[in-house]
């Protein structure tokens, strides 16, 4: 079965492709090895000059944190950090990972975004992207960050950057899902472009709920198998074995698209889960993020990362 590839572009430093991941996790869970995906890092900013250029400062984006976790439901810490640091560093750091195998790229991205969005640590802090992608089995986490300036990863980061901004004309910039920060127009993370084998495409610009994804789906390929809601939370976190928070758990719970996600009831039964052994919770900031205590114990396995929600 020849898989369609889902072109997902996204940046560590954005709280929308961020508060995505229940969507994006919800599709993953779905669809499973149907889909091919491929990370493009977008590169917000090359330093944090450009955001307090323009009147962001850290407590302003503290503050704004809490609208996102009041909509969407992904766990955000109150904390102020230090500075506002521009996402340059960790976007390579993310790529240096991805080098090795999407699967750590993938979880690499998720190590990042849980450190930005529930911590005081910074992502142009060399140290700070030591300690978050230490805790991605299977990395290492001194030679991902030790390559950040290798010029074949500024190489490829360039790339990534330059294909991130090839949105002018596209369906993304007709919806005004866009952005012209930088000049060219470009994609806005979560944007996802979806292309089967023979050259058909539809995209899915910007921050868009679940439904979104699913219909482009339908009409790419009606034919794509539909894996239902699990019967368990803990069957969800047992499938990803980097993770999931309750949220993530909870869209991929839906039982149907007209139901809405039940982050009360998951939770409870996720902590269920947890008085059994069955799993772990990591502390983030307002939340966890759930894990199979077998991959825990283990040291986890990076080749599964590409299961997690993305």
């Amino acid at each position: 079965m020849e898989r369609i590839v889902a072109t997902h572009f996204t940046d560590p430093g954005c709280p929308w492709a961020y508060s995505s991941r229940p969507a994006i996790a919800r599709l993953r869970w779905r669809f499973g090895d149907q889909l091919e995906w491929r990370l493009v890092l977008i590169g917000l900013s090359e330093s944090g000059r450009r955001y307090e250029e323009r009147g962001y400062t850290a407590a302003r984006m503290a503050a704004g944190w809490g609208k996102f976790e009041q909509r969407f439901g992904m766990p955000f810490a109150t904390a102020v950090k230090p500075g506002v640091a521009g996402t340059s560093r960790a976007c390579r750091a993310v790529i240096a990972a991805r080098e090795e195998s999407p699967a750590l790229g993938y979880a690499a991205l998720r190590a990042l975004q849980i450190m930005q969005f529930t911590t005081a640590d910074l992502l142009d802090d060399d140290e700070a992207l030591r300690r978050a992608l230490a805790k991605v089995d299977g990395l290492d986490a001194a030679a991902a960050v030790g390559r950040i300036d290798d010029p074949a990863i500024v190489a490829i980061y360039e790339e990534d950057k330059a294909r991130a901004r090839t949105a002018d004309g596209r369906p993304t910039h007709v919806q005004n899902r866009h952005a012209e920060t930088d000049g060219p127009v470009r994609y806005t993370a979560p944007s996802v472009v979806f292309e089967t084998a023979d050259g058909r495409w539809l995209e899915v610009g910007g921050f868009q709920p679940f439904e979104s994804y699913d219909t482009a789906l339908a009409n790419l390929d009606p034919s794509l198998e539909r894996r239902p809601a699990p019967e368990r939370a803990a069957d969800a976190v047992l499938a990803h074995p980097i993770g999931l928070t309750t949220a993530e758990v909870a869209a991929i719970m839906r039982g149907s698209d007209l139901q809405d996600a039940d982050l009360p009831a998951t939770e409870r039964e996720l902590i269920a889960a947890v008085g059994e052994g069955e799993l772990v919770a990591e502390a983030a900031g307002s939340d966890a993020v759930w894990r199979p205590a077998d991959a825990v114990r283990s040291g986890g396995d990076a080749a599964d990362a590409l299961g997690a929600a993305a």
